[in-house]
């Protein structure tokens, strides 16, 4: 026996399932229930309840009387148990369905029950499962069961009923759970989800202190997370408990723990059978493009890549292969790489990652972007991602340990860009594709990839265009692919052309290279081989074909959208698309997903060329740019409108002549902002001059969400230096001063206090030098917090009271709310709290009339801060409370871990030490890699307090001297309330 609970005969097929509709059901892992589909039933008195309960858990069997009496008064029953046994039992009968209470030998039994009719008989066939889905390797799935087991527990199992049996059951059930729960953690660390487990199991050592297998996982996930001396600490506090508690030392298997963290064991780093984690991410990624279907040829480079691949599997203990393709653009490397891969799939069962690495464009893919891709694509939860580039190359090697995975890398810009992204262990194989040669990829199998035999050209040609027609024309087709210098890309192109012609014969088509093109000689010369093909498939184009090609071609952005194109062509929607679909058609343009559209690096390039050679008048280069901007900054203007209504940025900001798009509500709004995030940003620093910058800077301000929620906080921060320095040249003070503000308030959210206190005052000056009067109450709003920081109160009272006052004269009472909730803060710091609750309520009510909800949760979170300080700490966690999913909903990390980290301060005030230190992990995870160090040390102090709580006196004083190497390193205030913390422990 396992010691599980068991009714066996309860138990059905399929038992797990829910019951049908209008049956009964029961439930004992709570308080006693009955139902009739979803009617509550009366279950009657304790003592009927706790009848009906022993009758449940006796699995099936008959109970006598004298048994029954026994569970339900013990060895002292009243005179008359046996009459209220009966009386018990028909009160029952006349709730229940005939025949389910059915009297036996002088007892009684449950019989009959359908399928999911009570609630511990689902969870024991959903823990029955989960082990079957674990030992099978599937651990996202066993994870899943043993959730949906652990969510059937509503409460203390048998809650309120009364007798010695049914305390006995209690203990048993709590004990199931416990051990359900266990392993449920135990998966959550094999699967890389140790981040998030910490705050689970803090709680739980609370309420469980004695229980040492959840120490344990708590030390794993700790040291996981990268905190080993507080997985440390968690031993010695473990260690001294048992010790004051029971006298006896901790269990091998903890101590073994403890030794092998000290000696750094690398086998404790990597989760041992990782996969999936999140439900809609594949167990086994899938990523390869598509093969095209006529591929022709490369039969010799097939074999050897084949062959090369095969060495990764064939033999235990063989190493990891690698092969790296090098050839001019468009010979054909990502096609021979797809299909090659697309062979070999069955020989790496566990999954193919695949990733165009840019390199030949002006910003190559970054290995810690690839790899942050890679990581969730094998089932890593973005919290267990590292944030540095080398701990997130051994995250990644850990996960392929045991894997075998195939890794396409196409297009990679050198060898530095691809060495962090290899699996590097035996069983998996990459291959590597690029216009460089990768001598500098140690063990590599390198390959140099020509153009085509003419025997292959033409068979490329030929099945493409058909054999019906290019049989007869043989000559003239082999004139055709030697005019296209047997490069792939070129009879590609001229075949699909000729395809589409059907008046055409192969004679006019190579006519046409031979008058047209006589460059084609120069195809063997780099990248003007490349160029001169690309001209071919230019040359076809009809005008409107053309001009979108070469306007298009001028984003900066990876991709483009739709309705981004429209704007760029200054065409309607469906028109745009037909061009664009067409240009995919002609290998001219790449269809990146319904509704996006990319160009290949080099065709880019072209298209720019053309535009600068063809485009006239040449004006409308810049005109279709400025069309671009125009549409970006519009319609980022409405998803701020919808954002924030009543704030009046809208309304200050430049006038475009483009509409933008317009959202039904706020979730497609944001999705459009972050979905448009990179394009968005290009656009931004590609128009940093002229007569676009004042655009850019205002499109920058009103995209804060980027910067804001931590999206796309390093990519926003370039793009406003870029235009601080553009605007700075430029001797334009408008742009500057509000590139400058745009600066300052995104480092205020990375928690660069003095350097975005610096940029405030100088936005501020530049800003009334020109008039701008908005970002003048902005800019004093920023100031002001800042002197809340530094304690420059009276200071900070001053600029917060005139942004106050400018903010109303400029009509913008959101702007005032914002305001009103810094000054509620600052007053709370200089001892006014009824005060500052009344200014922090007067900001929330203004965003509630506005009907500003994100804003309203910033109001809430000040009106939580203040009322906590008050001492009125229910309000304060209410009002917390109802800020939280709105930040979440609203994408807002920043914001929503400190309304966690406030939550644990009012927690720790409520003497909740266990939920405050629950609260306090949560809030650590979410401002991982945002907000700022100053900020991870206030959480850091919080949480330590909550330890100690606890009693993880050890585990408190490493976060305590974490928090004070952080304040040290800052020269902040708040190290001496550090010091005194760790005082005591010194002492002693």
């Amino acid at each position: 026996m396992d010691g599980r609970p068991r009714v066996p005969e309860q138990r059905r097929p399929g038992s797990a399932r829910s019951a049908e509709p209008g049956a009964l059901r029961f439930g004992v892992l709570g308080p006693v229930r009955a139902w009739r589909g979803e009617e509550a039933l009366n279950t009657g008195s304790p003592q009927q309840r706790a009848l009906l309960a022993a009758l449940l858990l006796r699995e099936g069997r008959t109970a006598t009387a004298a048994e029954l009496i026994d569970a339900l008064w013990g060895p002292e029953p009243p005179s008359q148990a046996l009459a209220a046994v009966r009386t018990y039992a028909s009160r029952l009968r006349k709730v229940l369905d005939s025949g389910v209470l059915v009297s036996e030998s002088g007892g009684y039994a449950v019989r009959g029950l359908g399928e999911g009719a009570l609630d511990l008989v689902r969870a024991q066939d959903l823990g029955a499962e989960a082990e079957k889905a674990r030992g099978t390797g599937d651990l996202t799935r066993a994870r899943a069961l043993l959730g949906e087991a652990l969510d059937l527990w509503d409460g203390e199992p048998l809650a309120g009923v009364p007798g010695p049996y049914a305390e006995t059951q209690r203990v048993r059930l709590e004990e199931w759970r416990l051990g359900l729960l266990e392993s449920r953690l135990d998966m959550d660390l094999e699967q890389g989800c140790h981040a998030e487990a910490v705050s689970e199991l803090t709680a739980l050592t609370a309420a469980h202190p004695l229980r040492e297998r959840l120490r344990e996982l708590l030390m794993l996930a700790l040291y996981r997370s990268g905190r080993q001396a507080e997985a440390l600490a968690v031993y010695a506090d473990t260690r001294r408990l048992l010790a004051e508690e029971l006298g006896v030392d901790p269990r091998p298997g903890l101590r073994e723990l403890q030794q092998r963290i000290l000696r750094a064991d690398p086998a404790l780093a990597e989760p041992s059978a990782p996969v999936a984690e999140p439900p809609a991410a594949p167990v086994r990624p899938a990523q390869l493009p598509a093969s095209v279907p006529d591929f022709t040829g490369r039969s010799a480079f097939v074999d050897e890549l084949s062959a090369v691949l095969a060495s990764a599997t064939e033999t235990e203990g063989s190493v990891m292969a690698v092969s790296a393709m090098a050839g001019i653009g468009g010979v054909g490397k990502t096609t021979l790489a797809v299909h090659v891969a697309h062979r070999a799939r069955t020989s790496f069962p566990d999954g193919q990652l695949y990733v165009d690495l840019q390199g030949a464009g002006s910003r190559p893919a970054e290995p810690e972007t690839v790899l942050g891709s890679f990581l969730r694509a094998l089932g890593t939860a973005d919290s267990a991602i590292p944030d540095s580039l080398e701990e997130r190359a051994a995250l990644y090697r850990s996960v392929l340990d045991g894997r075998r995975v195939l890794v396409l890398l196409d297009n990679a810009k050198d060898a530095a860009q691809v060495r962090p992204l290899l699996p590097g262990t035996e069983g998996c194989a990459a291959l590597v594709t690029s216009r460089m040669r990768m001598v500098g990829l140690a063990g590599a199998h390198l390959v140099d990839l020509d153009v085509m035999s003419p025997d292959e050209a033409l068979a490329l040609f030929t099945r493409i265009v058909g054999a019906e027609r290019v049989t007869p024309e043989r000559d003239a087709a082999l004139d055709v692919v030697a005019a296209c210098g047997f490069l792939p890309l070129a009879i590609r192109i001229a075949a699909s052309r000729l395809a589409a012609r059907r008046t055409w014969t192969v004679s006019v088509l190579a006519a046409k290279l031979a008058d047209e093109r006589r460059r084609l000689d120069e195809l063997q010369a780099g990248d003007l081989a490349v160029k001169a093909t690309f001209e071919l498939g230019y040359g076809q184009l009809d005008r409107d074909q053309a001009r979108a090609f070469r306007l298009l071609g001028l984003a900066d952005g990876p991709d483009i959208s739709l309705a981004a194109a429209a704007a760029v062509l200054d065409l309607p929607p469906e028109s745009t698309e037909d061009l664009l679909e067409s240009l995919v058609d002609a290998s001219l343009l790449e269809s990146a997903a319904p509704g996006r559209y990319r160009f290949h690096d080099l065709v880019r390039l072209y298209a720019r060329a053309c535009a600068e050679r063809d485009e006239q008048p040449p004006s409308e280069r810049g005109a279709a740019l400025s069309r671009l901007l125009d549409f970006y900054l519009a319609t980022a203007a409405g998803v701020y409108a919808i954002e924030r209504p009543g704030d009046r940025l809208v309304d200050h900001l430049e006038p475009t002549r483009v509409p933008g798009l317009v959202f039904p509500d706020r979730r497609t709004a944001q999705d459009w902002l972050y979905s448009e995030a990179v394009p968005l940003l290009a656009c931004v620093r590609q128009s940093s001059n002229g007569t676009t910058l004042r655009r850019a800077v205002d499109l920058l301000w009103a995209a804060v969400d980027l910067a804001e929620s931590g999206a796309n906080f390093k990519e926003y921060e370039a793009a406003g230096a870029a235009l601080r320095d553009a605007a700075h040249a430029a001797r334009d003070g408008r742009a500057e001063g509000r590139a400058v503000l745009v600066l300052a308030n995104a480092r205020h959210w990375s928690g660069q206090f003095t350097l975005a206190d610096e940029e405030a005052r100088q936005a501020l000056a530049l800003s009334e030098a020109a008039d701008d009067p908005l970002p003048c109450c902005w800019a004093a709003n920023i100031l002001g917090a800042f002197c809340f920081y530094q304690s420059r109160y009276a200071e900070g009272e001053e600029y917060l009271e005139r942004a106050i006052r400018e903010f109303r004269a400029c009509g913008d009472l959101s702007g005032a709310a914002a305001a009103l909730c810094n000054l509620s803060r600052l007053h709370l710091q200089t001892e006014r709290a009824d005060s500052a609750v009344h200014l922090a309520r007067q900001g929330t009510d203004t965003y509630e009339e506005l009907g500003h909800s994100l804003k309203a949760a910033n109001g809430h979170y000040a009106l939580g801060l203040a009322l906590g300080r008050s001492g009125r700490l229910e309000d304060a966690a209410a009002h917390l409370g109802q800020a939280l999913p709105v930040f979440r909903v609203s994408r807002q990390r920043l914001w929503e871990g400190m309304t966690l980290f406030r939550l644990a301060e009012v927690d720790l005030l409520a003497q909740r030490p266990a939920q405050a230190a629950a609260h306090a992990e949560l809030a650590l995870s979410q401002l991982r890699d945002i907000g700022g160090e100053w900020r991870r040390g206030n959480v850091l102090t919080v949480l330590g307090k909550a330890l100690t709580g606890i009693g993880h006196t050890g585990r408190a004083q490493v976060c305590w001297r974490d928090a004070l190497e952080i304040y040290e390193r800052l020269d902040s205030p708040e190290a001496a309330e550090v010091h005194l913390l760790l005082a005591p422990a010194a002492a002693a």
